[in-house]
């Protein structure tokens, strides 16, 4: 604890709240099920995308509105500290945050971005069809009755679909980088976890700590 209070610093919450635990494991399940599972616009495909959307939505208003640890004052975006914060864990010098740490914040920021530019890139691909009007559509269409996917393309230009095929292009790379950054991310919080000698997915992951690390930090 003394180590902790010559740096100035105050130790992460050891109970993540409600919402930004359920934010971040319902967007980590849409990553997986879109980019693993799911046939791109399929209606379980669009299904999670409107799902991922509400998170998405709903951690940013946690932003300004949740409590002190998940609001975005709390790990503003710090590129120049992120980058000493990579090099303090390099040498195995790592403070504790009262939010997430400085790289952390960037990665947060970095995915919170993507997932933007694929919501909205999938939205203008679908026309902001609800995954109740895909699966409409797929149904008319496993009948026999093509006249939606008629409506669906009347009236389009080739502008029109120039700019699906961009939309397409840049949804594709957004989430290919996402993955990219889930791995970095995974592998981050387990390099941190280990240099903290702290299990820093337990508060996120089972909403409290496990019982010898609350030993531990009593101790302290």
């Amino acid at each position: 604890m003394a180590a902790s209070l010559r740096s100035g610093r105050v130790k992460p919450p050891a109970l993540w709240d409600p919402v930004v635990r359920l934010t971040h494991w319902v967007i980590a399940i849409v990553v997986l099920l879109n980019a693993v599972l799911t046939e791109g616009g399929s209606t379980l495909h669009v299904a999670a995308g409107w799902a991922g959307m509400a998170m998405l939505a709903l951690r940013l208003v946690w932003g300004l509105v949740g409590p002190g640890a998940a609001r975005f004052s709390a790990f503003p975006p710090a590129p120049l500290k992120a980058l000493r914060h990579l090099g303090g864990l390099a040498r195995g010098d790592v403070p504790d945050y009262p939010s997430h740490n400085p790289a952390g914040a960037i990665m947060a920021y970095a995915l919170w971005g993507l997932l933007a530019v694929v919501t909205a890139t999938g939205l203008y691909m679908t026309g902001g069809a609800t995954p109740m009007q895909v699966a409409a559509d797929q149904a008319a269409v496993d009948s026999g009755d093509w006249s939606a996917l008629v409506k669906s393309d009347d009236g389009e230009t080739d502008e029109d679909g120039g700019w699906k095929q961009a939309a397409e292009e840049v949804h594709e790379v957004a989430a290919n980088l996402i993955l990219i950054l889930v791995l970095l991310h995974v592998a981050g919080v387990a390099v941190e976890s280990r240099a903290l000698r702290r299990n820093l997915v337990a508060p996120m992951l089972l909403g409290s700590e496990g019982r010898g690390e609350r030993n531990r930090r009593r101790a302290e």
